[in-house]
């Protein structure tokens, strides 16, 4: 015999039932859609809720910095573009934390606004590429930055790129790291710029080619003209970074060239106080994050 047919009654109460569960499911859907951003603030927070994040969540901050702190660390820097390709938010930009990090990064990315011929040396093809460079254009002392050490540690002078070559080689320099041909008599001037804020410095040092404060320099106010100040904008605009520390070179026939630039740096030589600097910085932060969210 067929299955005995269900009363109006029964089937009633299945119908409202289905779809109570229905309008459950949508309602789930519903919430899932409509959850609040997450903004991360801290490196701690980020790795508790790295994989929870999705498009329009925002990370605020500096993120592992110089691998100290936890977050993403020198070795995960994959983690910027696994970000930045599921469409988290990042305050400073992604690509401004991966340019601070390491001069190698900068010398490829922003190298129109440096120095002529300087060369970002990852192994030893790059490096034979830049002596041809180098010999064709006569070019004798170059100097080298190791790629992650700041305040002049990791600055060295040689007589030719051939020496760099053969201390490379023989493991007594640790790739990767930026050459540079060696000039003189130009000026090194420091720019921070936060927002609206900008003021510039230079610092000088009669005793020692790096004109680092740190160790021994000295500094004095210094004015920009419109054509500097345009270079900082245009170098900032192209590593995406919203304030900065940017070391200009200024030679003595008056052409201007970017030698670093990152996202911190000491105040050495600044009118700015460090009290007043961090508030500018949180000023930005929090206007960024307030436009973000209408």
């Amino acid at each position: 015999m067929g299955a005995p047919l269900l009363s109006a009654n029964v089937r009633s109460e299945i119908m409202g039932s289905t779809e109570k569960r229905g309008d459950s499911c949508l309602n789930e859907r519903g919430r899932e859609r409509v959850r609040s951003r997450i903004v991360i603030r801290g490196n701690k927070e980020l790795t508790k809720n790295y994989s929870k994040l999705k498009g329009g969540d925002l990370v605020i901050g500096m993120l592992g910095f110089r691998g100290i702190t936890v977050g993403i660390r020198q070795n995960e820097e994959c983690k910027f573009l696994d970000l930045v390709e599921r469409g988290i938010v990042m305050f400073p930009s992604a690509l401004s934390q991966v340019v601070s990090r390491s001069k190698v990064a900068q010398a490829l990315l922003l190298n129109e606004y440096m120095l002529e011929y300087t060369c970002a040396v990852r192994d030893r093809r790059d490096l034979i590429e830049g002596i041809n460079i180098y010999n064709i254009h006569k070019i004798g002392e170059v100097v080298t930055k190791q790629d992650r050490l700041d305040s002049g540690i990791g600055i060295h002078l040689w007589s030719s790129s051939e020496e760099v070559y053969t201390r490379a080689c023989l493991k007594l320099l640790k790739y990767p790291f930026v050459v540079q041909p060696f000039i003189t008599n130009f000026k090194d001037v420091r720019v921070i710029v936060i927002g609206e804020y900008l003021e510039a410095y230079q610092r000088y040092n009669k005793y020692n080619f790096r004109q680092n404060l740190s160790f021994g320099g000295e500094s004095r106010p210094y004015g920009l003209d419109q054509i500097q100040i345009a270079l900082c904008k245009k170098v900032m605009e192209r590593g995406r970074f919203p304030y900065a520390h940017i070391d200009l070179i200024i030679t003595e026939d008056g052409r201007n060239y970017v030698s670093e630039i990152s996202l911190h740096g000491n105040l050495h030589g600044a009118k700015i106080t460090r009290e007043e600097y961090f508030r500018k910085i949180e000023s930005l932060t929090e206007s960024f994050l307030k436009n973000y969210q209408k």
